[in-house]
């Protein structure tokens, strides 16, 4: 079903479910086989990318995929490689290198995931280029996106991007990626339920939009998807290529929604704190905290709903933040918390709205919910990790996280009224101490 939805998508057939419009995406191609070998150049010749290729790798990137498609790719034209190091930085320094050769060629071919994609689509957005993708893990939902993780002067934000043109996904080579990266995806994948809740709370408090398209995309398949969690790693290509689509539906969802609103809330903002502040922490990869903060965010979703929360002003102290993350940091996150921060007389109008309709708030958003229990079961049939102290984090410091998350991004979650109705503290020490 999920594959036969790619399909009509791409072609203009697919139908909003909530104005019964057809939905435009402007990603031309993508195709995920068992195997794309000797397929590669034949893939790259119907999107019209010009002569001249730039083909960004890393030395693994290149062993498992580039060098197949660079050999490929030398019958439609010359192949120009730009060789990453190996664990290249998502950064504004990255996309500077990137830029004066992809500046030379006709069209970016990216070989990689999540990081290799975010510095393409970002430099070939930065010099108009177009670019596709040739996957090497199910690790992240970023391939078919319209924005970039980036970090700029020490922040971890989510650029406007240019979106592929084709993304190729060989499932063969997928099923091989580290078992790491597989379960990272599968980690990426599950944040559906909670991002719809965070952005449908958010909706319906602060009247901000929201869409229920990208997740009419996504929820055919995602039980199938939990159940079928321990074949990730058998090497099961049905349960690879059901992981590979969702990832696929859910970076499409961003890319309608023009933003990564309903793949990234607040389990993301505990994941980008992390990154941002969690110097001399072992290495562990996005996925992986994503799934983490994911039971944290459904725990502290089920919990909020099952109480009626009473707000007061934002807490705002740009002392503290300037301490806390630095003079350019600080200041970028006291603007970010102020865009959102209640004052009195909007404390006051929540108050009331939560005490009109907090019994229908709590219905829509149990409706879309999945039960914390159900997603721990699935990281635990793939092997993932279930807590911050899995991925060597202090208890301290995923305490401090799942607090100051909602300082660096102006979305409003359900970390906010925890926040504001005094209760975030203490359920972020519970968490930490898992």
């Amino acid at each position: 079903m999920t594959a036969q939805t790619i399909e009509r998508l791409l072609a203009g057939a697919w139908a909003d479910p909530e104005t019964g419009r057809p939905v435009q995406v402007p990603v031309r191609a993508i195709v995920l086989a068992d195997t794309l070998a000797g397929s590669e150049a034949e893939l790259v010749a119907g999107l019209d990318l010009g002569r001249r290729f730039a083909l960004v790798s890393d030395p693994t990137t290149h062993a498992v995929l580039g060098a197949r498609v660079a050999r490929a790719l030398d019958s439609l034209g010359p192949v120009a490689r730009i060789a990453l190091p190996e664990r290249p930085h998502a950064d504004g320094d990255t996309v500077e290198r990137l830029r004066p050769a992809i500046r030379a060629a006709d069209s970016v071919i990216a070989i990689g995931a999540g990081t290799i994609n975010d510095l393409c689509k970002y430099a070939a957005h930065l010099e108009g280029k177009p670019y596709v993708v040739f996957g090497t893990a199910p690790s992240m939902n970023g391939y078919t996106s319209a924005n970039a993780a980036i970090t700029m002067g020490g922040l971890k934000k989510s650029l406007p991007a240019r979106p592929p043109v084709g993304v190729f996904l060989d499932l063969g080579v997928l099923a091989a990626a580290p078992a790491r990266m597989i379960r990272s995806g599968l980690g990426d994948s599950l944040c559906r339920p909670t991002a719809q809740a965070d952005w449908l709370l958010s909706h319906l408090l602060r009247g901000t939009s929201y869409r229920e398209a990208p997740f009419a995309l996504l929820l055919p398949e995602e039980s199938a998807l939990l159940a079928s969690a321990d074949g990730l790693l058998a090497g099961d290509l049905e349960a690879v290529g059901r992981l590979a689509r969702t990832l696929a539906l859910s970076g499409l969802g961003m890319l309608i929604c023009d933003g990564s609103y309903p793949a990234s809330q607040g389990e993301h903002l505990i994941s980008h704190y992390a990154e941002m502040m969690g110097r001399g922490l072992p290495e562990s990869f996005h996925g992986e905290q994503i799934g983490i903060a994911t039971l944290t965010m459904a725990r502290l979703q089920q919990e909020m709903l099952d109480r009626r929360p009473t707000v007061r002003p934002t807490a705002l102290d740009p002392a503290d933040l300037e301490a806390h993350f630095g003079p350019e940091t600080g200041a970028a996150c006291l603007r970010e918390l102020r865009s959102k921060a209640l004052d009195g007389a909007a404390a006051e109008r929540m108050n009331a709205a939560i005490a009109e309709t907090w019994e229908d708030i709590r219905a829509r958003i149990a409706a879309v919910a999945v039960p914390p229990a159900a997603l721990e079961k699935a990281l635990l049939a793939a092997g993932a990790p279930r807590s911050p102290g899995e991925l060597g984090w202090p208890a301290p410091f995923y305490r401090e996280a799942v607090c100051r998350a909602r300082q660096i991004r102006g979305r409003f979650t359900f970390l906010d009224l925890a926040a504001d109705g005094g209760m975030l503290e203490a359920f972020a020490g519970r968490e930490g101490a898992r």
